[in-house]
């Protein structure tokens, strides 16, 4: 609601916003009450307390999609139960459901706006705007077909996949520009678009309905069509994407958005546009009132107010020295990128450097190749070869996008890693207000927007060093890289052990980066779980790695065929590594302790705790600086317990936490380890429960005693003048 009145207030005087904004407020918190009235209100919440098996008529309202859940990949959809048998009776009505079905249930193919027969198991949700989530045992048919217009639309979505059909990853982008699917996209190239900023172009938002639109109303314009008649045409268009798109909540806010910055930059008043704005906030929330609490919803609407307000001006400052496309490809993008970084930097962590660059870069292509694969799917619901012609003509133009992504991403300091505290976002904030500020002075002026260029050129090619970064004395750290563990020790004066490699390939490479880390003297994987490989191209390929060291097992098999593609592509040897195993390089020392030689490469992976591949993680003794490091990997007590029937030494003075801090380890192994400094990586707010409450308590209270990254970010152990210690950052 603070949204709501921002935008109010800038539109009438301020008794009269105060006024709106109480009775707006009132009127969604009335909106809010009566869906969750109709939510639990009825039959269908009783029986699902009761988890009644039923026989329901369901109405499948979004896209079938399949989904990793706790026991084996499941179909998720969303639907309306028109009618519910059980127990001898059936209960008419809309109650709003949730299918949660196996994959081979059949629920995956059911089509979009299809009424179909389940069977199954209801029982209670935690969304208050669901009646009931409905366990679905079995598909028994369809009862109805869907309308014409969701029949229309999925054929010009089946024809846009046509159309690009195995033309790499350029073709995987084509569906996510023109219609918000991005579930062909490889996680590599997801990755890098993240990295970029250039995220918004794989989901559907208000640039992808004003590209359309502009499209339709050029072709309408083209053949005659004036005056109120592009109004028609307009709403037809609007609407006809919604249909393409899915009428999810975030394609309507997207939809709503971008007619709102089409009328607003078409009428050059930003009055009228920030009324527009405030009209279609306000509706949207009135209908959907949990968009306030939307982090996306916030986004979108503060991007399109950025460019209502922000970009014309800035867009006119440039003509002075730019043409017109150029001028308006640098200032919407900067725009909406400068209001929303506060935002993105509270939830991600990061305020991106490269993100303004690879917008302009970017948005020459995004219109040609959204339009184009738009085209090419319509064409082919009729003519199926033509249509894949011109699937190729939408190809050229997202491969420059592809590109644009890797390179930018690829950049030393594509992010800036920023503090989530209220002080550290408030300082923010300050700092994108103050360019807002001096921004339209200096696009004005030539010569110091080209300096501002250059700097920010060689701010992302270069990078300056984080200031106390990392911390003199250094011999360990624990990168913050979520729930996973990647961890640095150095070997030289650039160069460093790194033992995994987390979840995600930019958060180590940003780590060993700040480090300054310019070669890997070796990378252990402990095991092949996804927390601590799928990273791995973050180090492989990404610095010159002399060898990679992996135990026996070579389970997960899918993690261990892209861990050695990896390897062989950056043209790294491969060594496999058992307990008696030693090293040394530098100052460093580190030696094998488990598993032993004789571990079975296919250990079964079993989910949750207790898995063998955990009991069978590397663990290392590293010696460095005079000080004894114990990295664990995820071994649990029977790997532990293991370890001490060795006999080994394992006393250390700094231990690596096992397997993230679960409750699962061995009293009698942390005695033996005897560490007066622990080390938890681990991700903030993680739903494992890591690190485990009792586990803390035995490990020490002090504050010296136990660093955490969910809590610290990145850890680094230090020795100052023989004291250990550490530092965070």
């Amino acid at each position: 609601m603070a949204l709501v009145a921002g935008a109010l207030l800038s539109v009438w005087r301020s008794r009269q916003a105060t006024a709106v904004v109480l009775i707006v407020a009132a009127a969604a918190a009335l909106a809010a009450g009566l869906r969750v009235a109709h939510a639990s209100a009825g039959t269908v919440p009783e029986l699902a307390e009761a988890a009644a098996v039923v026989s329901a008529d369901v109405v499948v309202g979004g896209d079938p999609r399949l989904i990793d859940a706790t026991f084996g990949r499941q179909v998720v959809a969303e639907g309306a139960a028109r009618s519910v048998t059980a127990r001898g009776r059936t209960v008419l009505g809309r109650a709003p459901v949730l299918l949660l079905a196996p994959e081979d249930s059949g629920l995956l193919d059911v089509p979009l706006g299809a009424t179909v027969r389940v069977v199954g198991r209801l029982a209670t949700s935690d969304g208050v705007d669901l009646s009931a989530l409905l366990l679905v045992s079995r598909v028994e048919r369809v009862v109805q077909e869907p309308a014409w217009w969701w029949t229309a639309a999925g054929a010009v979505r089946a024809g846009v996949d046509r159309g690009v059909d195995g033309r790499g990853q350029p073709g995987e982008l084509v569906p996510a520009l023109v219609v918000g699917d991005d579930s062909g996209l490889a996680p590599e190239l997801s990755d890098d678009f993240r990295a970029s900023g250039l995220t918004h172009l794989l989901a559907v938002s208000g640039t992808n309905l004003t590209l359309v639109l502009s499209a339709v109303l050029l072709a309408a314009r083209t053949v005659g069509v004036r005056g109120r008649g592009l109004t028609v045409v307009g709403v037809l268009g609007a609407v006809g994407f919604v249909l393409l798109a899915r009428p999810e909540p975030s394609v309507v806010r997207a939809a709503a958005m971008g007619l709102v910055a089409l009328a607003g930059l078409t009428a050059g008043d930003s009055r009228r546009g920030l009324r527009a704005l405030s009209v279609a906030v306000l509706v949207l929330v009135l209908i959907d009132p949990w968009l306030a609490r939307s982090v996306g919803f916030l986004l979108s609407a503060l991007a399109t107010a950025a460019i209502l307000v922000l970009a014309p001006p800035w867009r006119d400052a440039l003509l002075g020295w730019l043409p017109r496309w150029a001028a308006e490809a640098v200032a919407v993008p900067t725009a909406a990128q400068l209001v929303c970084t506060p935002v993105v930097a509270a939830i991600s962590g990061q305020a991106s450097v490269v993100a303004v660059l690879a917008n302009v870069a970017a948005a020459p292509a995004v219109g040609p190749a959204t339009v184009l694969g738009l085209l090419a799917g319509l064409v082919a619901t009729a003519l199926p070869r033509l249509g894949e012609l011109l699937g190729w003509t939408a190809v050229a133009p997202a491969w420059w996008i592809v590109t644009v992504a890797r390179l930018s991403a690829r950049l030393p300091g594509a992010v800036v890693e920023w503090g989530t505290s209220l002080p550290a976002l408030a300082g923010l904030a300050g700092l994108c207000a103050l360019v807002g500020l001096v921004v339209h002075w200096g696009l004005r002026r030539r010569a110091a927007a080209i300096a501002v260029a250059v700097l920010l050129v060689v701010a992302v090619l270069r990078p300056l060093p984080s200031p106390g970064w990392p911390p003199s004395g250094w011999v360990f750290v624990a990168c913050d890289v979520g729930q996973g563990d990647a961890l640095v020790v150095p070997t030289g004066e650039a160069s460093a052990l790194v033992v995994d490699a987390g979840p995600d390939p930019a958060e180590v490479q940003d780590c060993l980066a700040d480090l300054g880390i310019g070669s890997v003297t070796a990378l252990v994987v402990t095991h092949l779980h996804a927390d601590h490989v799928d990273g791995i191209r973050g180090v492989l390929g990404a610095l010159p790695v002399a060898q990679l060291q992996v135990g026996p097992v070579r389970t997960p098999s899918e993690s261990w065929a892209a861990v050695s593609a990896a390897a062989a592509a950056a043209d790294v040897p491969i060594r496999t590594v058992a307990a008696g195993s030693g090293f040394s390089a530098g100052a460093v020392d580190w030696r094998v302790l488990a598993p032993p030689v004789t571990t079975r490469p296919d250990l079964s992976d079993d989910a949750g705790e207790g898995s063998p591949v955990n009991d069978a993680s590397v663990v290392l003794l590293v010696e460095v600086g005079g000080v004894r490091l114990l990295l664990t990997g995820d071994v649990e007590p029977t790997g532990q317990q293991a370890l001490l029937r060795t006999g080994v030494d394992l006393h250390a003075d700094v231990l690596k936490v096992p397997h993230h801090g679960s409750q699962r380890q061995d009293p009698s192994f942390l005695a033996a380890v005897g560490a007066p400094l622990s080390v938890v990586s681990v991700g903030a707010d993680n739903g494992y429960g890591h690190p485990a409450p009792a586990l803390l308590a035995h490990l020490g209270t002090g504050a010296d005693q136990v660093a955490r990254t969910d809590q610290h970010g990145d850890v680094a152990v230090v020795v100052d003048d023989g004291q250990l210690g550490w530092v965070a950052r």
